[in-house]
């Protein structure tokens, strides 16, 4: 396993990171214990959780998998060494199927989800925190195009930085992350994080794979020239890459024969380029080379080591 530093931080992580999404819904606690001592085993030391997951979210499994992951921290024994992160999720588009009433980023929401997230961690600190998704209404989650709108956000840039600036301060978050943000945003937060001396952003997860690339559009230039590192998730488009789908394929347990609403790699859109980009074993350990020569940092977070242990496949 190789390791670097993620910039304007201390962070020395792991090339890939273990992405955890599937802790409480597709797979078992046993499973997700499994999995950890796994990738720990092969050098991984970034692990990845959500306040949200596992996917798909829903009230009675809500925070499961950090449970899992708390778990398994508290009998492994070595929180030192590993980098934890988690997130706060933004708006729900439901207010009744939200994590909270008035789900927003403001301080209220943050504190009460950080905390929450550190009592199931069984934590005291994240190594890295992070805006699930924006507060504004935007293009994300495979969405395309923009939708104007009049209104301004509900919370502000400003007023989420600022919230989570004082829980760095308070030692409970190291560094600050997003995810699933633009260009726009990005930088708006850097901008405002120089502006008002508060900490800057030092990660972006995004998707970014053969099947999406829109991280090369825009964000690619931020990341370079600003040190944002990217955390790629979905490198294998939820599987779509590894061919299981093809010929309309259902394999048993796979994230789109259970849950069928999952149609951003799926669909019609999708299936020819699909085919042309399968990935093996030995063309996706060359590709994995390969991104490592780009001029902007990207670590791969790999759900569940996909093509390292198949009968894990998410």
């Amino acid at each position: 396993m190789q390791y670097h530093r993620i910039p304007h931080s201390s962070l020395e992580v792991s090339t890939l990171g273990l992405g955890t999404m599937t802790f409480g819904e597709q797979n078992s606690e046993a499973d997700a214990h499994a999995q950890l001592d796994y990738a720990v085993a092969q050098g991984i030391n970034l692990i990845d959780v959500a306040e949200m997951y596992p996917v798909p979210p829903r009230p009675e499994t809500q925070g499961l998998t950090e449970t899992y992951v708390g778990n398994w921290l508290a009998k492994h024994g070595s929180r030192e060494k590993l980098i934890i992160a988690s997130k706060v999720s933004g708006p729900s588009r439901n207010n009744d199927k939200g994590i909270r009433p008035d789900q927003a980023l403001d301080r209220k929401n943050i504190r009460e989800a950080l905390h929450d997230s550190l009592k199931r961690l069984q934590t005291d600190y994240l190594n890295l925190y992070q805006v699930h998704w924006p507060q504004r209404p935007t293009n994300c989650f495979g969405k395309l195009g923009y939708s104007w709108t009049d209104s301004a956000p509900a919370v502000s840039l400003l007023d989420t930085l600022d919230a989570l600036a004082e829980y760095q301060r308070a030692g409970k978050i190291r560094y600050i992350g997003v995810s699933n943000e633009t260009a726009f945003g990005g930088m708006r937060y850097l901008h405002l994080a120089d502006k008002h001396d508060l900490p800057s952003i030092v990660t972006i997860q995004n998707p970014y794979s053969l099947l999406n690339r829109s991280f090369e559009v825009g964000l690619a230039e931020v990341s370079q020239y600003e040190g944002v590192e990217l955390l790629a998730y979905s490198c294998l488009g939820f599987g779509t890459l590894t061919g299981k789908y093809l010929n309309g394929a259902k394999t048993a347990g796979a994230r789109n024969t259970l849950f069928s609403r999952f149609t951003r790699y799926s669909g019609e859109q999708t299936k020819k380029p699909s085919r042309r980009m399968l990935i093996s074993p030995d063309v996706m350990a060359w590709t994995l080379l390969r991104w490592r020569s780009r001029l902007y940092a990207v670590n791969r977070l790999l759900p569940a080591l996909c093509w390292a242990q198949p009968r894990w496949i998410s």
